[in-house]
């Protein structure tokens, strides 16, 4: 089991299973809601998250139709984001993790965006866009 919270700890939430594979997102939207070069997230199946404390802090943004952002509305942290056409999954912020994980980011996506001023330095594999496999 997992456990993670939003920056102010007013929402608080656990993942009973596995993440899925970590994507370091470039695209200008990661950048902009994270505030960073990139976002870490991992795919989890909705069943596996339960929210324990905060739900009146959850907040949601559609930054672009058919996604949702979802955040603290105290503290601004993001959280996950969601898709009403694939209920089934959630795309968590795995820096709002308390648990400690070992799995390692799987690959780069979107890198056809990515600041101008940030350099990619390892060598997992990066792709232009999303992967379609």
């Amino acid at each position: 089991m997992l456990s993670g919270s939003c920056l102010c700890n007013g929402i608080q939430y656990e993942i009973k299973g596995e993440l899925g594979d970590i994507m370091q997102c470039h695209c200008q939207k990661c950048r902009k809601a994270n505030g960073s070069a990139f976002a870490a997230n991992a795919a989890i199946p909705t069943t596996a998250f339960t929210l324990l404390r905060g739900k009146a802090l959850l907040g949601e943004y559609e930054s672009t139709p058919g996604v949702f952002r979802v955040f603290c509305k105290q503290c601004a942290s993001p959280l996950y984001s969601r898709r009403p056409n694939m209920p089934e999954l959630l795309r968590l912020r795995i820096g709002t993790l308390d648990t400690k994980i070992e799995s390692k980011p799987s690959s780069h996506i979107f890198v056809g965006s990515k600041a101008e001023w940030y350099e990619i330095c390892d060598d997992i594999p990066q792709y232009q866009e999303r992967p379609t496999v």
